[in-house]
């Protein structure tokens, strides 16, 4: 009885050991996330494997974990830039974006945690300066809303993607003008559909008036070879076949024949 208190006093401490060993190597990384391990005698990031996946994992106490979602993440950006006679301009674009799975370990030990903010808005804000730039405060306003977006999409892949950093796509959600400048754009494109409203009315009325006058000269010719081809006997012809019907009509009654000398019916009633 004397003996239990000095064997179960090693153990509970053992124990105790334990509990405070494993709670301090146990690392649960959660979904959409996944780990780079540093070893303090082991040469630091681990750059040469896959990084931790989902789950849990226990790592030696004196190593490290650093946990980065992998998901894809969005960033909204407000942005002053400026035009290309140097006017302000408010662009609000926002960037899909997540790190490379495989480099996280490289992605870690050559830029770190807060890439977002070394890497990734800077680089955006100045693909867009530098691409804006390019444009009037019109072009921004009305028709190149996509090649601006496509074009600063592509000046910040070209620097981000060598970074160990996937961008997917940005988005140019609004583009601000000074008012006045906005009001003065507005009122151009008013006066120049206005001014294609009126010319597309001006051609279709030159289209319809040529064609009546097509028309009109279609039937004067036409006219004029009837006229031509109308002789006499052609006449008395046609008199001849009309006289035959009206005799054999129910309806008529008398038919003088060749009344008037040019051998055409004359009809008198039918009562």
């Amino acid at each position: 009885m004397e003996r239990l208190p000095k064997i179960a006093l090693p153990t509970v401490v053992a124990f105790i050991i334990l509990i405070f060993i494993v709670s301090n190597s146990a690392v649960n990384i959660s979904a959409g996330e996944a780990g780079v391990l540093w070893k303090r005698f082991g040469g630091g990031v681990v750059t040469d494997k896959k990084p931790l996946g989902e789950g849990f994992h226990l790592v030696a106490p004196w190593n490290k974990v650093y946990v980065y979602e992998v998901r894809r993440q969005e960033i909204f950006e407000k942005m002053k830039v400026l035009s290309s006679n140097g006017l302000d301009i408010q662009l609000d674009a926002s960037a899909w974006y997540q790190p490379n799975y495989n480099d996280l370990g490289k992605l870690h030990q050559e830029i770190g945690e807060n890439y977002l903010q070394r890497i990734i808005l800077p680089t955006i804000r100045s693909a867009a300066r530098s691409v804006v730039g390019r444009y009037t405060p019109e072009q921004l306003y009305s028709s190149k809303r996509d090649a601006i977006q496509q074009e600063i999409f592509e000046e910040t892949e070209k620097i981000v993607g060598k970074q160990y950093i996937s961008l997917d796509e940005v988005l140019v959600r609004d583009v601000t003008l000074p008012p006045t400048i906005k009001e003065a754009i507005e009122r151009k494109l008013k006066q120049e559909q206005e001014s294609l409203e009126y010319e597309f009315r001006l051609v279709t009325a030159q289209k319809e008036a040529q064609r009546q006058r097509i028309e009109a000269q279609g039937k004067a010719d036409a006219n004029k070879i009837l006229s031509a081809s109308l002789t006499d006997k052609i006449l008395q012809d046609k008199g001849i076949e009309a006289t035959l019907k009206l005799s054999e009509s129910p309806n008529s009654k008398i038919v003088v024949v060749g009344s008037s000398g040019d051998g055409l019916p004359l009809i008198l009633g039918n009562n």
